[in-house]
């Protein structure tokens, strides 16, 4: 009785999560293959509180512990589908969070390197993805507006929280060719999702793609300020 109560649970998860990815994502524009079939296979409510379950599938951002949240699906999406990660590409994320965003790159990159800044939610993550089984996912605590602690370069970099400016830090980390995505603005008003190239010149090209709002961007000084 039970496993068939489970399977009937995970075929409502299958449905909930194909008609998220048809109504909320395709339906919007995103034609990334790679992209549709991660977000098909990888359970967002996974990642949130029970009590939070019901929404994992709605078109919106829902919440998670110490005041974060996991970001809207369509988005989620748009900011994988324009990083356009292939199969070789090494990904560093900035604010994990839940893992939900590190466990989509995984499937679509070589290795996912993800910086979160509240231990929490670190633990809870890596719980997560070993369950999943992405075994190429190094998920660390520590600042992430100093970039990754072991250096090297990354042919793309996420970050899932708002910035006034892009960190240096993260621009130096940036490979030849690397695509950065980043929410630029003001941390409570109006942010643009925006997408850093780097030329083989060495030049970062800047394109601003759609309004969108995230938590902020806490550097490692900043919250040691607060506590």
């Amino acid at each position: 009785m039970r496993a068939a109560k489970e399977s009937k649970r995970s075929r409502r998860s299958r449905f909930l999560r194909d008609a998220m990815v048809d109504v909320q994502i395709a339906s919007r524009g995103i034609r990334s293959r790679r992209v549709l079939l991660a977000m098909r296979q990888v359970p967002r409510e996974f990642f949130l509180d029970r009590r939070f379950a019901e929404a994992a599938y709605e078109d919106c951002a829902v919440p998670i512990p110490k005041g974060q949240t996991i970001s809207q699906p369509y988005i989620v999406a748009r900011m994988l589908e324009t990083a356009a990660i292939a199969k070789s590409d090494r990904v560093l994320e900035i604010g994990a969070g839940s893992g939900y965003l590190a466990a989509l790159a995984a499937k679509l990159g070589q290795e996912v390197c993800a910086l979160e800044r509240h231990e929490a939610l670190v633990q809870r993550a890596r719980s997560r993805l070993r369950h999943l089984g992405s075994r190429n996912v190094d998920l660390r605590q520590g600042d992430g507006t100093a970039g990754w602690p072991d250096g090297g370069e990354f042919d793309v970099i996420l970050v899932s929280a708002a910035s006034a400016q892009t960190p240096t830090v993260l621009k130096a980390q940036l490979a030849p060719s690397g695509r950065l995505l980043i929410p630029l603005g003001d941390p409570g008003g109006v942010q643009w999702l925006t997408k850093l190239t780097r030329r083989p010149t060495g030049h970062l090209v800047e394109e601003k793609l759609e309004e969108v709002r995230f938590v902020p961007l806490v550097s490692g000084r900043e919250l040691r300020n607060d506590l």
